[in-house]
Formats: C-alpha cells, sequence, structure tokens
C-alpha cells in the first residue's frame, strides 16, 4: 500500500527519494510525490503512475546541500487517483505525507472548513497540514503546533512534516502504521519499511505506537505521552528482500496477516454509519439493470461465486457467475439490461479480458472489479471498483480474494440499498458485520500454532474434501485451490449435500474431510453431512464456532454472529492449514511450480 520515505542531509536528496520510492514499488501504487525545502523554500513534485513520470518531472530539480525532504507513494483510498489527491499535501506554507486513515478525518475537515479553510483534495491527509498551520498561528512554535495536531488525530497514521517555519526540522509522528528512523553519522533517513534505507543507513530504530518527535541537523528528539524519552538504535539488515517479508518467512504468510489490515482501507469511504456509498458508480449507473452476470477465473470465480448468493438474497438481483475461458467458446445470450461484472486481481488476465470486450460488443454496461488501477480491464470497463489490497507477491491469492469478497458484498448491498430492496435495519446489520471483519482477520499467534500442529497429520494420504453450504461452497473451492497451490496434493472443494451423490465412495481413514460448519448457516444440516463421512471412517477436521464430537481435528472459530463474519474467518483458517501443509513438504511457498501470478495467455 502507500510507502513513506523521508531524508535530512547534505546529499542529493531528490535521488534518495526517488530510490527510496523505488524501493517500495513493490507495495503497489498510482501516484508519487516528493517535497524538498532547499534554501529555506519548499518545492514539490507530483505524477500519476509510475515512478518514472516523476523522474521526468523532477529531471531539472537538484536538492545539494544540507535540507530536509519527503516523498510518498500512494494507493488511492480517500478520493480517487488524482495528482491533487496525491501526496505531498501542502498547506500555506508546509508539506505533509501520510500513511493510515484519519477516521476523525470528516469531523476535523468541517471545522477547518467552517474557519474559511480551503481543501485543494478529497483526502484525509490534507486536514493534518491545516490543522497544523492553525495551531502554529496560535502557538507560533512549529513542534507544539505538531504536538497539538497529532493529539486531535483519531486513526491509524504515520506521517512526516516539514515547514517553512522550521526549514531544518521534520517532525514526525506514529500510531498505528509501520515507520522507522535509520541513522548514518549526521544523516537522518525516515521510511515505512526497511527497504529504502537499506544500503543508507547502518542502523535504525523502530518507532513504537504514540511516538512522535523530530529531527534537527542531525539530531532526533523523541516523545510519548510521557515526555521526552531515550531510546536504542539497532542495526540494520542487508538484505532487501527479507527486509520487504517484514520478518515473516514467505510474502504469502505475510499477506494472510496483513488482511485485517487491508480490509479497512478496503471499506474505508464505501462503508459509512447507514448506507454503502461508491463513489466510482454514478447515481444512475444501476438503472435499467435487472440481472448480473460475472465472468472470473480461479480464485476470483470463488469471489464471485459466493457473491450470487449474496446479490440474489440481499440485493434480490439474479446473478450468474461464469468461467471467463468457458463463457468466451458458449455463445452466450446477452442482453442489455445485464450488468456484466470482471473481476481479476491484476486486471491483465485473458479469458476475462476477452470475455468482458464480448460483453462490450454486445452491448452490455461492464463493471471491473480489481486490485490494478489503469489495467487493461479497468481501462476497456465502464467503470471499476478497485481492491486496495496493495500488492500481492504470493503466487497463490489471499488477500486479493478477501477483498474481492468484500467488495462484492458491499456491492450487493448497494444494489439493495438503490433498488430499495431491503429494510433499513437489514443494511445496519450487514453494516455492522461489515465493521467487525477485520477483527475476524486478525491471526492470533494460538490459531497459527495450533495450525502448525495439526498440519502435520495432513502430509499423506489419497485427496482432500473441502466442504461446505451455501457461501461456504465457494470457501471451500477456494481452500482447496490453495492447497492443490502450494502443496501439490489432490484436493477438492464440494456442496456438502453432494458427497452422497458419489464422492462418498471415496470415504476411508486416508480420504481428508476439512468440514465448514459455520453456527450462522445449515449446521445442524452440514453436520449430518460431516457425519456420513465419519461413518465411513474419513479423517475430519471440523472447522465451527462449536466443537463437534465426531471430528478427528478440530479448530475453533469466535465469531458466529454474521454469516460473511464466519466466512471471513474460516478462510484465514484454511489459508494458514495450506501455508502449513505446504511449509512442512518444503515447497516454495510464494513460487509453486507451473504457475504465474498474472495470467496473460488462454
Amino acid at each position: 500500500m502507500c510507502g513513506i520515505v523521508g531524508y535530512l542531509g547534505k546529499k542529493e536528496k531528490k535521488e534518495i527519494l526517488l530510490e527510496g520510492l523505488q524501493e517500495l514499488e513493490y507495495r503497489g501504487y498510482d501516484s508519487a510525490g516528493i517535497a524538498v525545502i532547499k534554501g529555506e523554500k519548499l518545492n514539490n513534485y507530483k505524477a500519476l503512475g509510475k515512478l518514472e513520470n516523476l523522474r521526468e518531472k523532477t529531471k531539472g530539480f537538484t536538492s545539494e546541500g544540507f535540507g530536509i525532504s519527503i516523498g510518498h507513494t500512494r494507493w488511492a483510498t480517500h478520493g480517487k487517483p488524482t495528482e491533487l489527491n496525491a501526496h505531498p499535501h501542502l498547506g500555506a506554507y508546509s508539506y505533509v505525507v501520510h500513511n493510515g486513515i484519519i477516521e476523525n478525518y470528516q469531523e476535523l475537515k468541517e471545522e477547518l472548513q467552517a474557519e474559511g479553510i480551503t481543501f485543494l483534495s478529497q483526502t484525509d491527509t490534507e486536514t493534518i497540514v491545516h490543522l497544523f498551520e492553525k495551531y502554529h498561528k496560535i502557538e507560533n512554535d512549529p513542534f507544539k503546533a505538531f504536538e497539538k495536531t497529532i493529539a486531535r488525530l483519531e486513526g491509524a497514521y504515520a506521517t512526516l512534516l516539514i515547514t517553512e517555519a522550521a526549514p531544518e526540522t521534520i517532525f514526525f509522528a506514529k500510531n498505528g502504521s509501520p515507520m522507522l528512523i535509520g541513522f548514518n553519522g549526521d544523516d537522518v533517513y525516515f521510511a515505512s519499511s526497511d527497504t529504502p534505507i537499506i544500503g543508507k543507513a547502518t542502523e535504525v530504530y523502530y518507532l513504537e505506537d504514540g511516538e512522535y518527535g523530530y529531527a534537527k541537523e542531525g539530531e532526533v528528539k523523541l516523545f510519548d505521552e510521557n515526555g521526552e524519552k531515550s531510546f536504542i538504535k539497532q542495526p540494520l539488515t542487508a538484505d532487501k528482500i527479507s527486509a520487504q517479508k517484514d520478518g515473516y518467512r514467505f510474502f504469502m504468510e505475510k499477506e494472510i496477516y496483513e488482511q485485517s489490515r487491508v480490509m479497512g482501507e478496503t471499506m474505508i469511504g464505501r462503508v459509512l454509519d447507514d448506507s454503502i456509498n461508491f463513489e466510482e458508480l454514478d447515481e444512475d449507473f444501476f438503472d435499467g439493470i435487472y440481472a448480473i452476470k460475472i465472468c472470473a477465473c480461479g480464485t476470483s470465480y470463488h469471489s464471485a461465486l459466493a457473491s450470487s448468493y449474496l446479490f440474489e438474497r440481499i440485493g434480490k438481483m439474479r446473478c450468474d457467475v461464469e468461467i471467463a475461458s468457458e463463457f468466451r467458446y458458449k455463445e452466450p445470450f446477452l442482453t442489455d439490461k445485464t450488468l456484466f461484472i470482471t473481476i481479476s486481481q491484476s486486471g491483465e488476465t485473458a479469458d476475462t479480458l476477452e470475455a468482458l470486450k464480448m460483453a462490450k460488443a454486445a452491448g452490455l454496461k461492464t463493471l471491473s472489479i480489481c486490485n490494478v488501477d489503469n489495467s487493461s480491464i479497468v481501462r476497456e470497463s465502464d467503470a471499476a471498483i478497485l481492491t486496495r489490497a496493495g500488492i500481492e507477491k504470493g503466487v497463490a491469492s489471499t488477500k486479493a480474494f478477501a477483498t474481492q469478497s468484500m467488495v462484492l458484498w458491499m456491492l450487493a448491498l448497494y444494489v439493495g440499498q438503490i433498488k430499495n430492496t431491503i429494510s433499513k435495519e437489514t443494511i445496519k446489520t450487514e453494516i455492522d458485520a461489515m465493521l467487525h471483519t477485520p477483527k475476524a482477520l486478525v491471526v492470533s499467534d494460538k490459531l497459527h500454532e495450533r495450525i502448525h500442529r495439526l498440519s502435520k497429520r495432513y502430509l499423506h494420504g489419497h485427496g482432500f474434501f473441502f466442504i461446505g453450504r451455501d457461501i461456504f461452497f465457494p470457501l471451500a473451492l477456494e481452500g482447496a485451490l490453495k492447497l492443490k497451490e502450494i502443496s501439490y496434493l489432490h484436493a477438492e472443494g464440494y456442496p456438502a449435500g453432494e458427497m452422497k451423490h458419489g464422492p462418498i465412495a471415496l470415504a476411508d481413514s486416508e480420504l481428508f474431510t476439512i468440514a465448514l460448519m459455520p453456527k450462522t448457516m445449515h449446521y445442524d444440516k452440514i453436520k449430518s453431512n460431516v457425519e456420513e463421512l465419519s461413518a465411513r471412517d474419513a479423517t475430519i477436521l471440523a472447522i465451527s464456532p462449536e466443537p463437534f464430537e465426531l471430528a478427528d481435528d478440530f479448530i475453533q472459530t469466535q465469531y458466529s454472529s454474521h454469516p460473511m463474519v464466519e466466512f471471513f474467518e474460516m478462510m484465514v483458517v484454511t489459508q494458514l492449514l495450506a501455508l502449513e501443509i505446504s511449509v512442512r513438504l518444503g515447497n516454495d511457498v510464494d513460487m509453486p511450480r507451473n504457475l504465474a501470478k498474472s495470467v496473460t495467455v488462454e
């Protein structure tokens, strides 16, 4: 997601910032910018798209000699990808960069606007710089103004601020979003992860939540709620790939753990107190639409399949789901009263892109759900909703599936809302469940350790059945796919009620059954299905909030208030199970054999 760099010292600041931002490209971004105070005057440059565009804009700018500088890569959350919304954000004489979410930004923005301050962007970040300048006029002391500013912020933030009022100082604060300080002699570096400063700094201090301070002339002062504090530097690793993994063994593991955080970014600005809002969609977007057809491949197909239950149940809209590689050749019957939705993590999936072109040629309105802005599928569609998952480096998709599923759930509720087919009470219930989802995605040490210990029992045998009902059937398909992709063990996802129509013939002690048993949906029915398998001596791993006496292994989930909250919690369990089995088998988790991250051929 968004990335931060900063530098205070005598070296060429532009190049340090651009090189640092380049090391953060793996996180994903849609715009970038830098700000430098050179000769007590602010200079700033922003550009949409890749860093090459920012390099081109800054090619005539140099910044040798002592100075301060900050830079940022942005992945759109509040507001669309535009230069005005790109960081750094400007006040009258100050600049700020920020990662995270200022939860009370709307309240702060209205307060500042009432005092005559004009906002240029749609972002939450801009409130920080205007709030700082407001307090600076009162205090006439930049650090006191910064302290007052961060005291007003609610939510998660890592932020750097520079101002002409203190042209030799970088102010910093951290709460909830990562940020570190690097040191090499009198040079001071800031970054949101290790990689931008590896090879530049020799020592590092990782900021804790609630810490803030300032860097000035090679000196760093650190504070928390109790006042000034000391800190201990530590040596900086020299391994950039390891640094990108943030201490995790694999990118896939890191991305599983990131799901709780990125889900908040997927929802921000879209899930409101009593409604769903998509600024990407015009108010009349669904006028004349009476059905939905979704086309996707692989993991994206599974998220689509789960959403088909939601569109019909919540949105009261007929929804059909097609595998893109099959859809292209079936001579489909298409009408202009159908909204054609394509889903792709990369936005370059060849079969899905060709299906989209067919739908457009047939005159259908089109919508894409994607993780990459300006990708082929996004450009080809009438409208696009970005999932905001950040770059996903593990080939086996995790957080892309989670964020796709959330966007589709929000969209189903949005359809019901604009079509007036659901009550306000239902909208409130669904929104409350959405807001609980990030907690359901948190991976506890206890859960991960339990799955690690269980995984040693599932390395041999003649296959796996993942079974579930309703929305948990597509989740069973996805769980089986994850295991296949990285462990190379045979696994199938099945509707639980279909086992007796043939597959149960395979049941014996060497058949492993992963049973998704939510308490909120058809629990007694799936319990009966699992009992049938147990009676045939299948080995059962039950995933449920309620203990199941016939299970050989049991993983207890915590949430049982809403099916989708259970869906996401069980999703994490299946992802971790696939990961731990693959690790025990000695496989390359991030780069499984025969697979590619972006499938750009038929």
